[in-house]
């Protein structure tokens, strides 16, 4: 992992640095707000994990979380804060973080949770780092209302990013946007997305179109569409604009 880490007590910075080394993880290191968003500014796509400390000279935690969150809504952050109280942590959790650690902390503590919050990540299918208002010429796949990029597992609605996607979901709706309105069995979508080494039943294939419709309907109308006896296919062409 490449990690932000935004402390502005720099023996506290070596430190870690040290610590991240032995994990084979890349330190970039910010001593004070301004510093902190202009690195993120500038690398945007970089930085797998953040990990910022509220009090900083020039701009407090909070308000750098707040623009971090302006250019990445999904670059994980944890706030690490000397005050141990419940307004503060609240606070931090309000403006964009994702988990916060007291200090003074255990380095060792502090590499579990960024591991565990990067494992949740993942688990969830969320991209890594993903700016905003990114062209269209960065999408693998297009449709009427579909964009897809493949590198970044980011799907797009319209303008609306689809939350949450599993590997496989994103993977089941990869499948069949390629190939729009043509129908799918549940065989197909067996060998094409898990492979032939899965022996899962058939039923597989269902559940995990359910949870997929779940997600896109947040964003816009139904396009996997039952084909009753078959199976299913991807089909966007009578959406609205």
């Amino acid at each position: 992992m490449k990690i932000l880490m935004v402390e502005d007590d720099k023996s506290v910075s070596q430190m870690m640095e040290l610590f991240f080394k032995k994990e084979g993880w890349e330190q970039v290191s910010a001593y004070d707000g301004e510093e902190a968003v202009e690195i993120f500014q500038t690398h945007p796509r970089d930085f797998d994990i953040i990990t910022l400390d509220l009090n900083l000279p020039k701009k407090d935690g909070i308000q750098v979380a707040k623009e971090i969150r302006r250019i990445s809504e999904t670059v994980p952050i944890i706030m690490l804060t000397a005050r141990d109280s419940e307004s503060d942590q609240v606070l931090g959790l309000g403006v964009g973080a994702d988990d916060y650690v007291t200090k003074p902390f255990s380095p060792i503590a502090l590499i579990a949770r960024i591991k565990a919050l990067h494992r949740r990540v993942m688990l969830e299918g969320q991209p890594r780092n993903l700016p905003k208002n990114i062209p269209s010429n960065d999408f693998d796949l297009e449709t009427n209302h579909i964009r897809i990029s493949k590198s970044r597992r980011e799907v797009y609605f319209d303008e609306n990013r689809v939350e949450g996607l599993t590997p496989k979901e994103f993977d089941l709706l990869y499948t069949m946007a390629q190939k729009p309105k043509q129908v799918f069995s549940r065989e197909q979508l067996l060998e094409l997305v898990w492979g032939y080494e899965y022996f899962g039943e058939e039923r597989t294939v269902d559940a995990h179109i359910k949870k997929l419709r779940q997600k896109l309907e947040k964003s816009g109308p139904q396009i996997i569409q039952t084909v009753w006896g078959v199976g299913y296919k991807f089909d966007d062409s009578q959406v609205n604009a």
